[in-house]
């Protein structure tokens, strides 16, 4: 059985390019609540990185939880761990938490992905180049086994690291799809910055064919602002099974600055109360 020792809060940092976000949401709030009344029931595992001071693996979260009630010390079990073997428990134990936004699992994944290829390249330190391709496949392959998810999948995440901060924030907004998004992230950095501003002068994102196709103008230098424009200002035609109203039709039903998300948004949220009361009523009966 592990020792669990109490070291003092100003004594524990947080890990290097922790991937996932630390609130003070309802969610927190709660917890500081529990931390308050029954304790920290379980210790946060950390690491050491000089004398008396640790590194934490896992427990971020508790640990601002007892920063929120002045809690001055909590409880730790300590691991000797190297930091690829700390990267990959810090995310394994993250990666249980619900409500992970995208960018949280892409850069989580790829922390991972890039500890176990290290961990690979140790034991085979004289691979080439085909062996290094096949090393990361094969990584890939181990954190689809381990979250469940496809190789494809994990891939298809980890491609989203290499998007723009702002791009990302649409992507966990759910403003972008996350199959656009990936062929988004083929551009290169001046052409996605070019695509913010034109997604916020012509409020609309790009749907998977304007997408597939900036991706290709990228690769062959054709894509500007005008030809970026000309494709983000077309009409998206309707997939399938999908219901397009006319923008004119909408908007004498909302104020004159709603954007057309804000509208969207708002269509949403009206259906779910019409939803709710009419479970209601059916209830009722």
């Amino acid at each position: 059985m592990e020792n669990i020792k109490e070291v003092e809060l100003s004594k524990l940092l947080p890990f290097p390019d922790h991937p996932f976000r630390v609130l003070e949401d309802e969610s927190m709030r709660e917890m500081a609540e529990s931390i308050r009344e029954y304790g920290v029931l379980m210790p946060l595992v950390v690491r050491p990185v000089e004398e008396g001071v640790y590194e934490i693996i896992s427990g971020h979260r508790r640990k601002y939880a007892c920063e929120i009630i002045g809690k001055e010390t909590v409880p730790v079990i300590v691991r000797e761990l190297d930091r690829d073997a700390s990267i990959i428990m810090m995310v394994d134990s993250n990666l249980q938490r619900e409500n992970i936004l995208p960018s949280e699992r892409a850069a989580a994944y790829k922390m991972k992905l890039e500890a176990i290829k290290r961990q690979g390249q140790r034991s085979d330190l004289t691979c080439g180049q085909v062996d290094h391709k096949l090393n990361e496949s094969k990584s890939r392959d181990k954190i689809a086994e381990e979250t469940g998810e496809s190789g494809r999948q994990v891939q298809r995440y980890i491609r989203l690291t290499e998007l723009s901060p702002e791009l990302q924030q649409m992507v966990d907004e759910k403003k972008i799809a996350m199959t656009p998004a990936v062929e988004i992230s083929y551009l290169k950095p001046e052409e996605q910055k070019l695509l913010v501003e034109t997604i916020e002068s012509e409020q609309a994102t790009p749907s998977l064919s304007q997408a597939k196709r900036m991706k290709q103008m990228s690769r062959e230098g054709t894509l500007t602002d005008d030809t970026m424009l000309s494709v983000m200002s077309e009409q998206k035609k309707p997939e399938k099974n999908e219901i397009v109203l006319p923008y004119d039709a909408l908007a004498k039903f909302f104020p004159k600055n709603y954007t057309p998300h804000q509208m969207e948004r708002m269509i949403y949220k009206l259906l779910e109360n019409w939803q709710k009361k009419k479970q209601r009523q059916h209830g009722e009966r």
